[in-house]
């Protein structure tokens, strides 16, 4: 595996920080977010479209003392000569994420970058798919190719949405199912 040159990481515009702190977190964990998104985009698995995304996930077990790669899971795209069947670096990680045990409030930031001048976020499918894990609080980084970044939670990428908080308790929605049924017979 070839060895994959790091950027120093800079925000892309203006940025609000508070305490020394960017949505959260420490100049240090971005360090690592972006580090470990670099790193993945560099395992990405992509012979037919060679667009590359590296994703990471900065675990809330993380701090600013301990910023270790440990803290992090990483995820890279996955395609398939059948094109659909591929997966997104994001969906790889949070994946990952949840076999390791880890659910919603596990997160504390979400990092993804490509190898464009830009920056990407995350597609459609997998800002629903990352909205079942991630509080709408949850800042997720977006880096470009050197190093530049911007911020948006996941409530700004994704507004409006449906998740598992939208929905009723299980008792709730079973108990309507049988009123529906005593109705119609």
């Amino acid at each position: 595996m070839s060895t994959v040159t790091i950027p120093k990481f800079s925000p892309g515009e203006a940025v609000t920080e508070q305490d020394g702190l960017i949505h959260g977190v420490s100049a240090q964990e971005l360090q690592v977010l972006g580090e470990q998104c670099f790193d993945a985009r560099a395992r990405a698995y992509c012979p037919y479209s060679l667009f590359r995304v590296g994703a990471s996930l900065l675990l809330t077990t993380s701090s600013a003392t301990d910023t270790s790669a440990a803290h992090t899971i990483i995820g890279a795209n996955v395609e398939n000569a059948s094109y659909p069947v591929g997966t997104c670096a994001e969906r790889v990680a949070m994946g990952t994420a949840v076999m390791a045990g880890h659910r919603i409030g596990s997160f504390k930031a979400v990092g993804v970058t490509t190898d464009i001048d830009d920056f990407c976020s995350p597609c459609g499918m997998c800002r629903q798919f990352l909205r079942e894990f991630l509080k709408l609080e949850t800042p997720i980084f977006m880096f470009n190719k050197e190093g530049k970044w911007i911020v948006r939670t996941m409530g700004e990428l994704l507004p409006l949405s449906f998740g598992p908080d939208v929905l009723p308790p299980r008792e709730e929605l079973r108990k309507n199912q049988e009123d529906d049924k005593a109705k119609t017979a």
